[in-house]
């Protein structure tokens, strides 16, 4: 069996933030690392069922120089942004939207789930854009379930949600190199985690999972040691999500939902959402989240 020293380079607690109604599980940034690849955000979105009549709005807020990638388990959104992008968001659906220079989006539970209360399990990432793209225009993409590609081996689907593993290419655009994969392991299952990239990281989203003999606790990103190989195996069944890609050389300065290499980008995002100067969301431009004084995303000195 291998050591956790020889295996796990380090492991990331989640900060829980309270939403009203669900939590979300926060491993990215870290107070000891800000990014595992190009992966800087890693938010897990319940589980939750929440109350009949109710619903999640996210109102419309701005990003810069960084890609999301909302991915459910279960429930559904409606997404919106400046670009007149009017998308619902449904299970096993990749959704990259790319902020680029700049964008705005809003996402809310669609009216049809809200009577019996919306149910939400997910995840969302942010995925920092290279060196010499972090202005690029802003794009949005939608990749239906269908369309991805799934792997199967030994007791385990994996569907490749970015970049290419065992074999498998995803069509979901990645700016760098990146791979990232949603592991369902059935009871008894395994699946190989190969040395395949500089950076990688593994989140046991819900059931039970050991890496070689080591127990991984749900809820916690688990940096794995570069140039390692190992296997992921649940007894009762599981589901996991491999993350990671090749290591940035300049480091990202992350404040609220602004990402950038150049803090003088940032200060210029802050005062132009605070200005009013980004645009509108079509459909959902009578809101906004103003500007905080203290965000709950920031990168660490």
């Amino acid at each position: 069996m291998s050591t956790r020293e020889d295996l796990i380079l380090q492991t990331l607690e989640p900060a829980t933030h309270d939403l009203g109604g669900f939590k979300v599980y926060r491993t990215l940034p870290h107070r000891e690392r800000t990014m595992v690849g190009p992966f800087l955000f890693f938010d897990q979105m319940g589980p939750a069922h929440l109350p009949a009549g109710d619903g999640v709005d996210v109102r419309p807020h701005p990003h810069i120089g960084l890609s999301t990638v909302t991915y459910l388990f279960e429930g559904a959104f409606q997404h919106r942004d400046s670009l007149g992008t009017d998308v619902r968001i449904t299970p096993g659906a990749v959704n990259l939207m790319t902020a680029g220079a700049g964008i705005v989006h809003s996402e809310r539970s669609p009216a049809d789930v809200r009577a019996d209360g919306p149910r939400l399990d997910g995840i969302q990432t942010w995925l920092a854009l290279p060196d010499g793209q972090e202005d690029r225009a802003a794009a949005f993409e939608h990749v239906a379930v269908g369309d991805m590609p799934i792997v199967e081996t030994r007791g385990a689907t994996a569907r490749i949600i970015m970049g290419k593993l065992w074999g498998a290419s995803s069509p979901v655009t990645a700016y760098a190199e990146t791979i990232y994969a949603d592991i369902q392991l059935a009871p008894g299952g395994s699946a190989p985690i190969d040395d395949s990239t500089d950076e990688r990281a593994i989140y046991l989203a819900s059931g039970d999972a050991t890496l070689d003999g080591l127990t991984l606790e749900p809820q916690r990103l688990y940096v794995l040691r570069p140039g390692t190989a190992a296997t992921l195996h649940s007894q009762r069944g599981a589901r996991a999500m491999l993350a990671g890609g090749a290591a940035f050389a300049t480091p990202r300065h992350v404040w609220w939902n602004f990402v950038h290499s150049s803090r003088d980008a940032i200060r210029e995002a802050k005062r132009a959402w605070k200005a009013g100067e980004f645009g509108a969301v079509p459909g959902d431009a009578e809101e906004r989240i103003p500007l905080p004084e203290v965000p709950k995303t920031v990168s660490y000195p």
